[in-house]
C-alpha cells in the first residue's frame, strides 16, 4: 500500500483542564496533489479518506487516504456548504445553489453515490431549505418549516431525528413534523451558528456569537459552556473539538485545535504553535481528527 502522508510533528499536546482527553500519537500532513487547496477536510466516517472543498475550484472532492486518487465529486454551486457523509461512507450528500432568471437564490438538496456515481434529487430547488441531517442510511430535511425524510438505499428509512437549523440568527428545531424556536441562550440580541445534534440524538452542540461554544440537552435545558471553541464538532458522544483562533481584523493569525468535555470541565489543546490550525473534522471510528491551515494544507492528528 502505498503511503501518501508523512508525519511532521509529534504533538506532545497540552491539557488546559483537569486531565488529559486524548493522547496525540502523531500529527501528519496529507500529500495532497499540487494544486489542491483545501477549505474544509471532512475526513470519512471510517477513515478512509477526505472530501474536500478547494479553495480554488468550485464543488467538492474526494481524495482516498490509501491510493492518493482524487475523484470529483460534484461541481455544483454551493455544494462545500455543509455537505455530509452516509455512516458507512458510500453517500454525499450536498447542496446545490441555482439563480433563476427572476434573480432569486433557490437551493436544492442531493446525493450521490461514490462507487457509482448515481447522483439523486432529495429536495428540488426551494427558497427555504433550512436544516439538513443525515442519519445511518436516511437524510432529514427541513423546507418551509417541514420535515422531510429520505432513504439513501433500498433500506427502510430510520427513525426520526431532531433537526436543527438556522433562521435569522435564532436556533430552530425540528421534531415530530414541528419546528419551533429553541435558542437556549435566549433571542435577544443572540446569534447562533455551527448547530448539531450528537451521535446518539441526545443532546445540541452551538456557537453563540461573541460568547463561545456550548452543550445542552435536546430540550435545551442543562446549558454547558464549552469556552472559546470556534466551527465546533463532535467527537463523540462525549468530546466535542473546534479551533481556537485569533486575527488581527485582516488575516487569522493563530489558531489551534482544542478537544473538550461535553461539560466543559476538561480542554486539550491538540496542536502547536508550528500551524495555524483550523476548521477540525472528526471519525471516533478511526481515531482521526482531520484539519486545514490557511495555506490550503490539510493535517490529520492520529489519537488514542
Amino acid at each position: 500500500m502505498k503511503k501518501i502522508l508523512f508525519s511532521v510533528m509529534l504533538l506532545c499536546s497540552s491539557s488546559i483542564g483537569f486531565a488529559q482527553i486524548f493522547n496525540v500519537t502523531s500529527t501528519e500532513k496529507v500529500n495532497l496533489p499540487e494544486g489542491t487547496a483545501t477549505y474544509i477536510s471532512t475526513i470519512s466516517p471510517q477513515g478512509d479518506y477526505l472530501l474536500i472543498s478547494d479553495q480554488k475550484k468550485q464543488g467538492l472532492q474526494k481524495f482516498d487516504l490509501a491510493s492518493s486518487k482524487m475523484q470529483t465529486v460534484t461541481t455544483a454551486a454551493g455544494s462545500s456548504f455543509d455537505a455530509q457523509i452516509s455512516q458507512d461512507g458510500k453517500t454525499v450528500v450536498f447542496r446545490e445553489t441555482q439563480i433563476g432568471k427572476d434573480k432569486l437564490k433557490r437551493v436544492g438538496l442531493k446525493s450521490i453515490n461514490l462507487a457509482t456515481g448515481e447522483t439523486k434529487t432529495l429536495v428540488k430547488p426551494s427558497r427555504n431549505l433550512q436544516g439538513v441531517a443525515v442519519n445511518q442510511s436516511t437524510v432529514f430535511a427541513v423546507e418551509k418549516g417541514k420535515l422531510m425524510k429520505k432513504s439513501l438505499s433500498n433500506a427502510k428509512t430510520t427513525a426520526e431525528r431532531p433537526v436543527l437549523s438556522i433562521k435569522y440568527g435564532q436556533l430552530m428545531i425540528t421534531r415530530n413534523g414541528k419546528t419551533s424556536i429553541l435558542s437556549p441562550n435566549g433571542q435577544q440580541g443572540a446569534s447562533y451558528l455551527w448547530p448539531s445534534v450528537s451521535p446518539d440524538g441526545t443532546k445540541i452542540l452551538y456557537y453563540l456569537a461573541t460568547k463561545g461554544a456550548y452543550t445542552c440537552d435536546i430540550n435545551g435545558q442543562n446549558i454547558k459552556y464549552i469556552g472559546s471553541i470556534r466551527a465546533p464538532r463532535w467527537y463523540n458522544n462525549d468530546i466535542v473539538v473546534g479551533m481556537n483562533d485569533s486575527d488581527n481584523g485582516a488575516v487569522v493569525t493563530s489558531s489551534e485545535i482544542i478537544a473538550a468535555t461535553t461539560d466543559g470541565k476538561v480542554k486539550q489543546t491538540l496542536t502547536s504553535n508550528e500551524v495555524i490550525a483550523m476548521y477540525p473534522t472528526a471519525s471516533a471510528q478511526s481515531n482521526k481528527i482531520a484539519f486545514t491551515t490557511p495555506k490550503g494544507e490539510t493535517y490529520i492528528i492520529n489519537v488514542k
